[in-house]
């Protein structure tokens, strides 16, 4: 009889979605490590992000976006208040900020509607006006149900629950490879100081931006089945001095992104971004020039910024699936019947909503890996 394995699931990635499979994984009773490259978790994708809980307007009926993110951001609300993580479900509007957005704003109101988002609410330019005095709208959609939040406590939270349930979290410790073992399971192995071989009935790899990486360093795992990796890189400035809105605003999408959005974070501050820019390396750098850019796109949303006010702040880089041009893909959550490695889940471009789906991720993964 084979000796008991060290770990019963394993997952490569302590960000928001590497940490809701590690609990939805506890939570069925299996003893779980999460390994994480970085000193601390949450230092990639999951920390360089608008913290928005978004309301699943956008997605293609049926896909994984779609359901992930309502699913998500249900569970997510629940969450946060059970676990007092700070949030603050300000709302939402989607803008048109011209006669001609009008359109393109109703299809995205059918498309939330069929999605199940719900309490959207219509609205003239003069009712969205009411609610923000300072907006250029033609008509908005209102989505109550969007906000924002504290992601590195949420994610401490997750982290907290894992380890609660037996499970541990392992920061500084880069995944460097596995290989199958012959009656089932993985041998994986563990770099950094602390490098160590330990053995795993399942294993899931959630690393975010290092997903193909991840995916080329698991002995037998089909090269075909690794998707192209694209780096969809977007900055942020910050404004000086009051906020203007108190809700999101939401201009309608551009292709391939959300478009350059504004928050109030929970701080008080008013934050545009991101913008999206497909680069061939990860360089966090924010350009000051890019005020004047920032500046034109938001003046058709807020006519009262000025250049003045707007100061860089931080960059993001997402894991798309697509290049510049390109149909945007659905999360991809590969198992067995993909890759045909028994135990095994890799997800592959899981960017925006992909915080707000975490959970449902989360839950869809353990369902798959744990026949209940």
């Amino acid at each position: 009889m084979a000796a008991p394995f060290d770990f019963d699931a394993t997952v490569v990635g302590a960000g928001a979605v590497g940490l809701a499979c590690g609990r939805a994984l506890s939570r069925r009773g299996l003893s779980v490590l999460v390994l994480e490259k970085e000193p601390h978790i949450g230092q990639g994708v999951s920390s360089r992000n608008s913290e928005v809980i978004h309301g699943g307007l956008y997605y293609p009926t049926g896909s994984l976006k779609a359901k992930f993110c309502v699913e998500g951001r249900r569970a997510l609300y629940d969450f946060l208040e059970s676990r007092k993580v700070d949030h603050w479900k300000c709302g939402k509007l989607v803008v048109a900020t011209e006669d001609a957005e009008v359109e393109r704003i109703e299809v995205i109101f059918q498309q939330a509607t069929t999605n199940g988002v719900e309490n959207l609410e219509h609205l003239t330019g003069a009712q969205a006006r009411a609610l923000e005095p300072e907006l250029n709208a033609h008509a908005a959609i209102l989505s109550p149900e969007s906000g924002v939040f504290d992601s590195h406590g949420y994610m401490l939270a997750l982290q907290g629950e894992i380890e609660d349930a037996g499970g541990a979290v392992v920061v500084s410790a880069p995944f460097e490879g596995a290989e199958v073992l012959p009656g089932g399971g993985f041998s994986i192995r563990v770099g950094g100081e602390g490098a160590m071989a330990l053995t795993s009935r399942l294993l899931v790899t959630a690393p975010g931006l290092s997903a193909q990486e991840v995916a080329g360093l698991i002995e037998g795992y089909p090269a075909a089945d690794v998707p192209a990796r694209h780096l969809g890189k977007g900055v942020y400035f910050r404004l000086t001095g009051a906020a203007p809105f108190n809700r999101l605003i939401y201009p309608p999408p551009i292709p391939g992104a959300l478009g350059t959005h504004y928050r109030k974070d929970l701080g008080g501050q008013g934050v545009f971004g991101p913008d999206l820019a497909y680069v061939e390396t990860e360089d966090y750098s924010v350009d000051p020039a890019k005020a004047e850019e920032f500046a034109r796109y938001i003046r058709r949303f807020w006519p009262g910024v000025t250049v003045e006010r707007l100061t860089p702040d931080y960059a993001g880089i997402r894991p798309k699936l697509h290049g510049a041009g390109e149909p945007q893909p659905d999360f991809q959550l590969h198992g067995a019947a993909r890759h045909g490695l028994e135990g095994l889940m890799a997800l592959f471009g899981i960017e925006s909503p992909g915080l707000t789906s975490s959970l449902a991720i989360g839950e869809a993964v353990a369902q798959s890996l744990v026949q209940t």
